[in-house]
């Protein structure tokens, strides 16, 4: 099937199926109230007394007790050319798509959850973790931060990015996954981060969850790309 499944005028929760602690979740709803699973995403979600609104995925991994519970809202996407997330996160129409369960567990999965945010550049979206969050930037966007927090940036293709507010500044530089990295930075002030074009993350830590969400859900958004 194709096509949006959820379509929100408030930021998604959506829900993946590797570990995550309760409190990824429930900050998460705090900010996004609406919850959608992907694929055994659903059965974490049941498991703490939660149904999600919608499930989308090729449901390989859903529990058979899963399904009967939550009958029409699962959404089986049965083709294996992309991840579940990004088949939940291409089918969601939201201001912002808040994912909790995608970083834990394996490497693999992570670093395909990274892909998807690259690869749906249209759709804004942070992977919540234990420790950071991760979104991919989008053709601006302004932080108020204040002195002194993490800031990485990771390119998953090469881009330029002017920046303000960074105390290792990275206007002029080409960033490139096998040349030049943005790790390991550090804010001075409110940031301002201005990609040429798409394929790159910004890692900031859990604690500034709050301000990205409003600073993505602000920002101008990539087209999407032309393979849809």
């Amino acid at each position: 099937m194709g096509g949006t499944v959820v379509h929100a005028q408030e930021a998604v929760t959506l829900v993946g199926g590797a570990p995550f602690g309760p409190d990824d979740l429930t900050e998460a709803l705090r900010l996004a109230p609406r919850l959608v699973a992907a694929d055994s995403g659903a059965d974490r979600a049941l498991a703490l007394g939660l149904q999600p609104e919608a499930v989308i995925g090729d449901m390989d991994s859903l529990s058979a007790g899963a399904r009967a519970v939550l009958g029409p809202r699962v959404h089986v996407v049965p083709e294996q050319e992309t991840t579940d997330f990004d088949k939940a996160l291409s089918r969601i129409a939201a201001p912002l798509v808040l994912a909790v369960g995608f970083e834990g567990g394996r490497l693999d999965h992570a670093l395909a959850a990274l892909h998807g945010l690259v690869r749906r550049a249209e759709r804004p979206c942070i992977l919540v973790g234990p420790q950071t969050v991760t979104c991919h930037l989008p053709p601006r966007l302004d932080l108020g931060l204040g002195g002194g927090v993490l800031v990485s940036l990771f390119p998953l293709g090469q881009v330029r990015v002017d920046s303000v507010g960074l105390r290792w500044s990275t206007t002029d530089l080409v960033l490139d996954p096998l040349g030049r990295i943005g790790t390991s930075n550090e804010s001075i002030g409110p940031v301002v981060l201005q990609p040429d074009g798409p394929g790159l993350l910004l890692i900031l830590p859990r604690a500034e969850l709050s301000r990205l969400a409003e600073a993505l859900t602000a920002a101008p958004r990539w087209p999407p790309a032309r393979d849809g």
